[in-house]
């Protein structure tokens, strides 16, 4: 990981990738407006390398992503954007014939999705639908829900497969964070008793899919979420980038386990084309420094041995040396410092 690099090469994390994949919210933009510096540092880095953009938001088309993005600034074609209802009707279709009548729980974009991949769409369980599909909408409710648990209920998963389109517990919106589609989809596995396979971050199909499009030999994952993004990314073999703009900050990546780790911390996205400083490690492996940065282990202590001037590297040398020492973070008293 590049977290952990002691060369003294300074690379930036452009260096070597072929396909450049952005997760959108708390990435390029949050509700309707771009993310400060987002807009521009991606165009710069399309001058050099192939860009697409990955998301689990199923409430919208590719076209309608695709044109937000245009407007925020960025060239991006549908082609370019790659949504969790896109795998999800993949996955569909290794378990039900073609044609199938579908029970659909979102909006217009999961809609369009099943649409295009020959399904017939209904909105009741009542039509006997061959599985049940389902992603978030602002507008799903109550009623909705219901009929996907009356669908779900007294079947097998090879009777009637139940697909999710993904399972975020959150989603940042304009106005600070709001419930995302897992609390949706919870609401349905207490009623129905039963679990959904999962199309979305950070189950697999979704990169794959991007990978395949692409015909990417190096991809470089970016999100701002842990248990999703970079949970996903290390999955599925892709380097990653979290950055500091969305959903998780400092204190969850101090405490970040090991499956979620990102390969790069970033402020924002300018770090993208900017040098990415080593990381050094004293020979005992107790103390990391990063810049000027440096912090060590002492039994269960955390130090700052010093801050330096920039808050990022110290960011960067605390994780380092937290997690290079294989300890819980529960084991260890961490200075409020260095994840407020």
């Amino acid at each position: 990981m590049a977290l952990f690099r002691r060369s003294a090469k300074t690379v930036t994390p452009l260096d070597g990738v072929d396909l450049v994949l952005a997760d959108l919210d708390g990435v390029v933009y949050k509700g309707p407006d771009a993310i400060p510096h987002a807009v521009d540092s991606l165009n710069l880095a399309a001058k050099t390398v192939r860009v697409g953009y990955i998301t689990n938001n199923a409430s919208r088309t590719d076209a309608s992503v695709a044109g937000h993005l245009t407007d925020l600034g960025l060239h991006v074609q549908p082609a370019d954007v790659v949504t969790s209802p896109q795998a999800a009707v993949r996955l569909l279709a290794q378990h039900v014939p073609a044609g199938a009548t579908i029970l659909v729980i979102g909006g217009d974009g999961l809609v369009d999705e099943v649409q295009k991949g020959g399904f017939a769409v209904t909105r009741s369980a009542d039509d006997d639908p061959a599985a049940v599909i389902q992603g978030f909408a602002p507008e799903v409710g109550w009623t909705q829900l219901a009929e996907a648990a009356f669908a779900l209920q007294g079947r097998s998963d090879e009777e009637r497969p139940w697909v999710a389109t993904n399972t975020d517990w959150t989603i940042p919106v304009a106005r600070g964070i709001a419930p995302g589609n897992g609390t949706l989809v919870s609401a349905v596995h207490t009623a129905a008793g039963r679990l959904p396979i999962v199309a979305g971050k950070p189950e697999v199909a979704i990169f794959e899919e991007a990978v395949t499009r692409f015909g990417a030999s190096k991809a470089l994952f970016i999100g701002d979420r842990l248990d999703t993004d970079i949970l996903g990314a290390n999955r599925a073999g892709i380097d990653s980038v979290l950055v500091l703009t969305g959903v998780d900050r400092a204190k969850q990546l101090i405490a970040a386990d090991a499956n979620s780790r990102p390969t790069y911390i970033l402020g924002d996205l300018r770090g993208l084309s900017e040098p990415y400083p080593a990381t050094d490690f004293s020979k005992d492996g107790r103390t990391a420094t990063v810049g000027d940065a440096s912090v060590s282990i002492d039994g269960n202590d955390v130090r700052i041995l010093s801050e330096g001037d920039d808050e990022l590297n110290l960011l960067r040398a605390a994780c380092a040396v937290i997690w290079g020492s294989g300890r819980a973070i529960y084991g260890l008293e961490v200075p409020e410092r260095l994840y407020s």
